[in-house]
C-alpha cells in the first residue's frame, strides 16, 4: 500500500485512516484536472527560482501533460490507501520519473494544493453555470417575444388583480436571471484570486514567485496575505453557493409557477405529453415532475449557504479538518444545478400557452382598474372613479373594456426585452472566460507552448 505524504516511521490505524480520509477519495475526482494544472504552473515557478533544472521541468512537464489527457479521458483513479488527488499525482509522477517526481512539493502545501484546486474548479463550474443560464436566458426571451401579445390574469394574493401577459411571465424571469448573473459575477471575482504559495498558511522561506503562477494560472490577482488565503477556505464556497442559490431561487420560483400553470384548475400553459410522466393507478394522469423535481433540487441548494457556514462559523484562522466535508455538500451542487437549468430549458421551450385564457368571464373583473383608469383621464377624480367601478361590479353591472393600451417601459405594450437582452449580453462578456482558457491552452502546450 502507498505510503502517506505524511508518513514516516508509525502507520496509520486502519479505522482512523476510513475516518478521516471520508470521501475524498471519491469527491477529488472533481479536482484532477485542476491539480494537475495547479502543477504545471506551480513546476514553472519553481524551475525561474532554481529548484528544478530545465530538464526536470520538462519531464514533470510532459508527464504531468499526459495524466491531464487521462483525466479527460475518465481513466484518472484514486488507488486504495492513498489519501486524496495530491498523493495520487506526486505518485504518479514518482513511480515514472523516480526522485524527480517527489520534487514537485517544494514550496507548497496540500493546503495551498487544494484551495487552488477548488478556485479553479469552481471557475470553470461557474463558467458553464453562465453558459447554461445565458442559453435559458435567450429561451426565455424568445417565448416573451412570441407570446406578448397573449393575456394571462395577474395575481396578488393568489387572488385575479390586473391584465398580465405571457410576455411579461416570461421576460420576468429572464431579468431575473440577469439579477442572479450579478450575483454569480461577484462570486466569479472572489474565487478568481490565486491562493498559490499560501503554502500552509503562513507562506515559505523559498523565494517563491506567486505572480508567476498568478499569470500562468490566468487568475486576476492573488490572495495576497498567506494567512487570509488559507481564511478563505469555507468562506468562498459559501459565497459562490449564495449566488447559485440566487439562481436557483429564481428556478424554484419559474417550477412553481409552471406546475400551477399546468394544472387543470388553471390551465394557462400545457407541457408536452413526453414531457411528462404519468401515474401506476391513474390513467389520465399527466404529471410536472421536472418542474416538481426542480423546485426541491433547487430549494436543496439555497440551503447550501448554511450548511457550509454551521460547518465553518466557529473556527478561527488556519486550517483544520472540518473544511474537508464541505466538499461533500459543496462539489456535487454544481452538477445538480447544470441539470436543472438544462431541464427548465428544455421544458420552457416546449410548452404551449393557452391564448384565449380571457375570454373566460370569470377573469372580467381584472380590466376594473384599466376603467377607473380610464374615467379619472376623463376627469373623474382617482377616489371617486374607484368607488363608481366597485359599485358596479358590486351590482354585477360591470362590462369590461379589454382594448388595453400599455406604453410605459416595461409595461404590457413595451416588454423592454430588447435592454433587458443588451444588459444580459454586456454581463457575459464582462466574465472574460476566454483570458482563463487560453491560460490553460498555453499550460497544457495546446496553443502556444510554455
Amino acid at each position: 500500500m502507498p505510503q502517506k505524504l505524511w508518513e514516516k516511521n508509525v502507520k496509520v490505524n486502519a479505522d482512523i485512516d476510513r475516518f478521516t480520509v471520508g470521501r475524498d477519495r471519491e469527491l477529488d475526482l472533481y479536482l484532477a484536472r485542476y491539480d494537475i494544472l495547479g502543477s504545471l504552473a506551480h513546476i514553472t515557478m519553481l524551475e525561474t527560482i532554481g529548484l528544478l533544472t530545465r530538464k526536470e521541468l520538462d519531464c514533470l512537464t510532459q508527464e504531468l501533460r499526459e495524466l491531464y489527457t487521462t483525466v479527460e479521458q475518465g481513466n484518472f483513479t484514486i488507488e486504495e490507501g492513498v489519501e486524496d488527488v495530491h498523493s495520487q499525482v506526486e505518485l504518479m509522477l514518482t513511480r515514472r520519473l523516480g526522485n524527480v517526481g517527489k520534487k514537485i512539493h517544494s514550496g507548497r502545501s496540500r493546503n495551498d494544493q487544494v484551495l487552488v484546486d477548488l478556485k479553479l474548479f469552481i471557475r470553470s463550474e461557474l463558467q458553464q453555470i453562465v453558459e447554461l443560464t445565458d442559453a435559458l436566458f435567450d429561451t426565455l426571451i424568445a417565448q416573451s417575444e412570441k407570446y406578448k401579445e397573449a393575456l394571462m390574469p395577474g395575481y396578488t394574493h393568489l387572488q385575479i388583480a390586473m391584465p398580465s401577459s405571457f410576455g411579461l411571465w416570461f421576460g420576468a424571469y429572464a431579468e431575473s436571471l440577469v439579477d442572479d448573473l450579478t450575483v454569480v459575477q461577484a462570486a466569479y471575482k472572489v474565487c478568481n484570486r490565486n491562493p498559490l504559495g499560501s503554502a500552509a498558511g503562513y507562506g515559505s522561506s523559498f523565494p517563491l514567485n506567486r505572480g508567476l503562477t498568478t499569470r500562468l494560472l490566468g487568475f486576476d490577482s492573488m490572495d495576497y496575505n498567506v494567512v487570509y488565503a488559507q481564511m478563505g477556505r469555507g468562506k468562498t464556497e459559501r459565497i459562490v453557493a449564495s449566488a447559485l442559490g440566487s439562481i436557483a431561487a429564481t428556478l424554484s420560483k419559474l417550477a412553481f409557477d409552471a406546475c400551477l400553470f399546468n394544472s387543470q384548475n388553471f390551465g394557462f400553459i400545457k407541457l408536452p405529453d413526453a414531457y411528462t410522466t404519468g401515474s401506476s393507478i391513474m390513467p389520465h394522469k399527466k404529471n410536472p415532475d421536472v418542474f416538481e423535481l426542480t423546485r426541491a433540487k433547487c430549494n436543496k441548494i439555497q440551503a447550501l449557504p448554511y450548511q457550509i457556514t454551521l460547518i465553518a462559523n466557529n473556527l478561527p484562522s488556519g486550517y483544520f479538518r472540518d473544511l474537508q466535508i464541505i466538499k461533500e455538500v459543496f462539489l456535487p451542487m454544481f452538477d445538480e444545478l447544470k441539470d436543472c437549468l438544462r431541464m427548465v430549458r428544455q421544458m420552457m421551450g416546449q410548452m404551449e400557452v393557452n391564448t384565449q385564457i380571457l375570454d373566460d368571464k370569470r377573469y372580467d373583473p381584472i380590466f376594473s382598474v384599466e376603467e377607473v383608469n380610464r374615467l379619472v383621464l376623463e376627469g373623474v377624480p382617482f377616489r371617486d372613479a374607484y368607488k363608481q367601478v366597485g359599485l358596479r361590479i358590486e351590482k354585477g353591472g360591470f362590462i369590461p373594456n379589454k382594448k388595453l393600451n400599455h406604453t410605459h417601459e416595461g409595461s404590457l405594450g413595451n416588454l423592454c426585452n430588447d435592454r433587458i437582452s443588451a444588459l444580459e449580453k454586456e454581463l457575459i462578456q464582462s466574465f472574460d472566460f476566454a483570458k482563463t482558457q487560453t491560460a490553460f491552452d498555453q499550460l497544457l502546450g495546446r496553443n502556444n507552448p510554455l
